[in-house]
């Protein structure tokens, strides 16, 4: 785990690097946000840097072996790098051992300004080790075996090394598309161990937003979601911006009347004299095209959504283009509230801007974040329980939020049943940091037509008002989610779970008990009655952001992200700091302590 850091109470904010050779990271100058970026976002601009910094903690790696747990045999390839302003250094690894890929031994390594070694955050602790490479199991064998329990297209069998729970494990890794257990035929990775054949993990590929539990509930129960929309205002005329060269194509401003927003501003393609395309090139070349209603693989084989007028939607299902309207928005407020709160320039830091394809699948009723498609997919709904497609503002926050999660900590569950849902705490703290950066990015929008809250979900239509919320998590019935730690969270759903962390987070953001934010009352209760102070929720959300981005790894759980967001309080604020003490206040009210930390610790 890190150690002492910056001096002071001054705000640090990290400047990404890149390494050609081993990973690409934050290209400056390849994407830009509509609005202006603040002062502190200017500072932690993407810039290029030298390979020496991977160098110096890659010999920081094996000169503390004992401490990193890489040995000789461990080849490791850098996924990220950052530097602090005052020049201290984080290099997140994935590793090899005897050059297949290791599941869950990825690990971040802290330097000085002077690139000396200061600590590490590592996945899990023990040492990475087996004894040969040869299966028993055949290739042809996993393949046959991963596609009968996924029941599916089997893929490629890969050999890896699974290094999770508390075994080093020869196994391979089969991806099975098509897959009769998952919505809409999605795609599921199955780990087979490689001498016995028995499943290690058979978990679906795409991250939805509703879990199999709470759909199957609220069929049960007969619940339609039918979600509230906006009303809408007269399209305001498109108009060409510069686009600093002439002719076509160039950047032009447009409109949407949105499914929930209202008429909305859309940065679009102009193609031609009369011809626009719903691409945002101030963005990154962010896009939603047309699935055509079937269940695409690959972004680049739906449709592109066109026009003569850089006018789009009409505010109902009548028009194919408003769920684009309302995708396209949802994807763009949240990589401004990216770039604008943290600098970060895309869902993966690296300039390019984010896709989605609506229309997706027939029938289908939930919203999805597809790491393999680098996209959001959205279906229409299900015409019976999901009236509308689910293309609201914090739904698409949220799941792009699990895409910035893929990109740095990639938080995984412990397990998952042969129905989908997934349990552990790994698991729950991606959950709620989707939940806490959905939330944020509503803040961050601040349209007068979706509120910005602490409500997840309230748009929807459910019979209690919202899916989840983040000041009182209990208050959820419909997924059972919980406020305090408990034992049981290790094994708890994911998004049950998610309120521990969730809580804590609005906790130290606005503190606890009574009052009314944006219209909304809040009640916010504590373990043991324990009163928290809040610290203000742009601080909060940059202890967990830097939290997420330095300091957590594909384990992390709720004792781990209560030390990790103390390392980024101490990072930011000082080890003294009123923000250090309340982050710790606030764990400790949802029953997180130095003290209960489970033995595995």
């Amino acid at each position: 785990m890190r150690r002492p850091h910056i001096r002071g109470h001054r705000l640090a904010i990290a400047v990404a690097v890149t390494t050609a050779a081993t990973f690409t990271a934050g290209v400056a100058g390849t994407a830009s946000a509509s609005s202006t970026a603040s002062p502190v976002a200017a500072t932690s601009a993407s810039t290029r840097a030298p390979q020496k910094v991977v160098d110096a903690a890659l010999a920081a790696v094996h000169a503390h072996a004992s401490a990193t747990g890489v040995g000789k045999k461990d080849t490791l390839k850098a996924t990220d790098a950052l530097v602090d302003p005052d020049g201290r250094q984080h290099v997140r690894f994935v590793r090899t051992h005897r050059g297949l890929p290791v599941l869950g031994g990825d690990l971040v390594v802290h330097l000085t300004a002077k690139s000396a070694y200061e600590s590490v955050t590592r996945a899990y602790r023990h040492q990475v080790d087996v004894p040969d490479t040869d299966p028993k199991l055949s290739a042809s064998e996993a393949r046959t075996k991963a596609a009968a329990v996924a029941k599916g297209r089997a893929g490629d069998a890969e050999l890896v090394v699974d290094a999770r729970e508390n075994r080093t494990t020869l196994a391979y890794r089969v991806q099975v598309a098509d897959s009769r257990t998952a919505e809409a035929g999605g795609a599921r990775t199955v780990v087979l161990d490689a001498a016995s054949g028995a499943v290690l993990s058979n978990s679906p590929v795409d991250d939805s937003f509703l879990s199999p539990a709470v759909q199957a509930k609220l069929r049960a129960r007969g619940e339609r979601l039918d979600p509230a929309t906006g009303s809408l205002t007269p399209s305001p005329a498109a108009t060409a911006e510069a686009a600093g060269t002439a002719g076509f194509p160039s950047a032009a401003t447009g409109s949407g009347a949105s499914f929930f927003v209202g008429t909305v501003p859309l940065s679009t393609t102009r193609t031609a004299k009369k011809s626009f395309t719903l691409k945002d090139s101030t963005r990154g070349n962010t896009e939603t095209r047309d699935a055509g209603d079937k269940e695409l693989e690959k972004f680049a084989d739906g449709k592109a959504f066109t026009s003569t007028t850089n006018r789009w939607g009409n505010g109902t299902t009548n028009s194919r283009a408003t769920a684009a309207v309302d995708a396209q928005y949802g994807i763009t407020s949240t990589l401004d509230f990216y770039k604008k709160t943290f600098g970060r320039k895309g869902i993966k830091n690296d300039g390019r801007g984010a896709h989605a394809l609506v229309h997706f699948g027939k029938k289908v009723g939930n919203a999805y974040w597809s790491s393999d498609c680098g996209c959001m997919l959205y279906g229409d709904g299900d015409g019976k329980t999901f009236a509308k497609p689910l293309v609201v503002l914090d739904v698409t926050g949220h799941e792009l939020s699990h895409g910035v999660v893929d990109a740095t900590a990639n938080l995984q569950p412990t397990r998952v049943d042969a129905e989908g849902n997934q349990f552990g705490e790994p698991g729950s703290l991606n959950e709620s940091l989707a939940d806490i950066f959905g939330s944020a990015v509503e803040f961050s929008t601040n349209n007068p037509k979706n509120p910005p809250n602490y409500l997840m979900g309230e748009k929807l239509g459910l019979d209690q008002k919202f899916l989840r919320r983040l000041d009182k998590p209990s208050l959820d019935k419909l997924e059972g989610t919980v406020d305090y730690w408990s034992k049981e969270s290790y094994d708890t759903e994911v998004h049950a779970g998610s309120g521990v962390s969730s809580h804590a987070y609005y906790l130290l953001a606005e503190g606890s008990g009574k009052k009314t934010i944006g219209g909304v009352a809040y009640d916010s209760p504590t373990f043991k009655g324990s009163k928290v102070t809040g610290i203000g929720r742009k601080k909060a959300t940059a202890i967990f952001y830097r939290a997420l981005t330095r300091y957590m790894v594909s384990t992390t759980d709720f004792h781990d992200a209560r030390t990790a967001t103390l390392h980024a309080a101490k990072d930011l604020y000082g080890a003294k700091s009123t923000e250090y003490k309340a982050v710790d206040k606030a764990w400790a009210a949802v029953n997180v302590t130095a003290a209960n930390t489970p033995n595995q610790h």
